[in-house]
């Protein structure tokens, strides 16, 4: 295993926003935006039961592995025919959910053996979407790698993935990234820059759904960084912590793609998770003891309020988000 692998992405991060010309970052308000963070502290996070399959042991943790594995597509989201009241992510969820109590757990061969054709029909969506119909491929093709991944290397059991990491987050992230669709990296400038969003949120969901016991103990689980999608930075951009230039804001709100992997792409990820190890550091300097991940679970649940819905943030078509 790399060594300090989350390191790596905070210190790629940390790279970009350095140099970043699309985004910037308004260090002057951090002091006080991270206290005025501390009055909004959500509850302890939980799974949804409606939308999750849980207390159910071994099978509750390849649910979790599945649904990480296809946990993006907030580029297709806006042409998915979403459950009312649901978004995207919780549409997928419950489709999934719903499969695993209607049809039983998908095994690992069958993972490897699904076509867009079952996503359609797991997922209920329509095949003459065309967007769509790009998502479910894509989904079919993560669902494969993650089947063919466990049957050959882990003799077909989730758990045995699970248990291989150690009790470490970080372990996990390693062994998830060997998948092409977890191996969340990006170039830019030249430089290598991770951010392994979902292998990071795997470890997460894990430790939510078991309690932070069994197959969900991770004892380095207070490393993780945040999420880097597009909601996080789109909260910082509300509260002009994140600063972006007129064309960009133009171009996000008129609901146009960001090319994946473009700069300004990255520079938005980058710059949303480097500004939080800062409101991070700001809290813990001054006596609030808080990890990255308790304040993705602030921001994203900040997101949800209609101040923040009702602008559009940006969209990228990528499997990382």
């Amino acid at each position: 295993m790399q060594n300090n692998l989350l390191e790596q992405v905070r210190s790629g991060c940390k790279a970009v926003a350095e140099r970043a010309v699309h985004v910037q970052i308004n260090y002057d308000l951090i002091p006080s935006y991270a206290v005025s963070l501390l009055d909004a502290m959500p509850t302890v996070p939980e799974h949804e039961a409606a939308t999750h399959y849980l207390d159910q042991g071994d099978d509750t943790a390849a649910f979790f592995l599945i649904l990480d594995s296809i946990n993006f597509g907030s580029g297709y989201f806006p042409h998915m025919d979403k459950r009312q009241g649901r978004s995207g992510y919780f549409t997928v969820a419950s489709c999934l959910n719903d499969y695993f109590r209607e049809s039983g757990p998908l095994s690992a061969l069958k993972l490897s053996q699904l076509t867009p054709k079952d996503c359609f029909q797991i997922f209920k969506q329509d095949p003459q979407n065309r967007p769509i119909a790009g998502l479910m491929r894509l989904f079919a093709r993560a669902l494969n790698d993650l089947g063919s991944y466990v049957q050959a290397d882990f003799d077909g059991r989730f758990a045995a993935l699970i248990k291989a990491a150690g009790a470490s987050a970080e372990r996990l992230i390693q062994l998830l990234i060997q998948m092409p669709y977890f191996c969340d990296v990006e170039l830019y400038d030249a430089v290598k820059v991770p951010f392994y969003k979902r292998a990071q949120l795997a470890a997460a969901d894990l430790s939510l759904a078991f309690e932070g016991r069994g197959l969900g103990r991770f004892d380095d689980l207070q490393n993780l960084t945040i999420f880097a999608d597009n909601l996080v930075p789109h909260v910082l951009r509300v509260d002009h912590i994140l600063v972006y230039p007129e064309m960009l804001i133009q171009h996000i709100e008129s609901g146009k793609l960001i090319p994946a992997g473009s700069a300004a792409e990255i520079e938005i990820r980058a710059c949303a998770l480097h500004t939080v190890e800062q409101l991070r550091a700001a809290l813990n300097a001054s006596g609030h003891a808080i990890t990255s991940m308790e304040l993705d679970f602030l921001l994203w649940n900040r997101g949800q309020q209609p101040a923040y819905k009702s602008i559009p943030r940006h969209r990228t078509r990528s499997v990382f988000y």
